[in-house]
């Protein structure tokens, strides 16, 4: 590994800690892109907006002022940070971000592209591992309840027998009535 390749690694957990999910869908916020690619937000912007054609709406989205304010109250604090965003960022989907290293063509982004594009694979693969092991539990559970179903229904049989028993019991320990002659066996 040369120099330059050490100087551009960036550590997982700063690439994973800018991917959000807005609309139900992984996205990086075109700023936080900007600063791993090394270059200023309004250059990746202008470059987008010159080949917004590579840029449908499934790669990439502006967010609305409402998830705007939702996202900025949530991850900026600072006011420097602020002061950055008037304006309601792109967001771009993991397509998206495989598109930007075709109008951001230096090699610091195209590696730094790869290395998130791994990550975007990465959590794909933990969300289809979590939904396994989530569907394995919701059928555990489905087992559990037809398991307690049928023991309910044991118990109910149970309690249906023991009535029955209890009522022949009680039949043949009953006082017999009726014409009874004399030397039989319940004077």
């Amino acid at each position: 590994m040369t120099k330059q390749d050490t100087q551009i690694m960036i550590p997982d957990e700063v690439v994973m800690s800018k991917i959000y999910v807005i609309r139900g869908v992984n996205v990086m916020i075109d700023r936080d892109l900007a600063e791993l690619y090394g270059v200023e937000t309004k250059y990746l912007k202008r470059q987008v907006k010159r080949n917004i054609i590579r840029f449908p709406e499934d790669f990439m989205f502006e967010l609305t002022n409402q998830e705007f304010n939702e996202w900025r109250s949530q991850f900026v604090t600072s006011n420097e940070d602020r002061m950055g965003l008037r304006y309601a960022p792109y967001a771009f989907t993991e397509d998206g971000v495989a598109q930007l290293s075709t109008v951001l063509n230096s090699e610091r982004a195209i590696k730094v592209n790869l290395q998130i594009i791994r990550m975007f694979s990465k959590l794909r693969r933990l969300t289809l591992t979590h939904k396994d092991i989530l569907h394995k539990l919701e059928e555990l559970e489905r087992n559990d309840i037809e398991h307690d179903k049928k023991i309910e229904l044991i118990f109910e049989y149970l309690k249906q027998l023991e009535a029955a028993k209890q009522q022949e019991l009680e039949q043949k320990n009953r006082k017999r009535i009726g014409f009874k002659t004399p030397g039989s066996k319940e004077d």
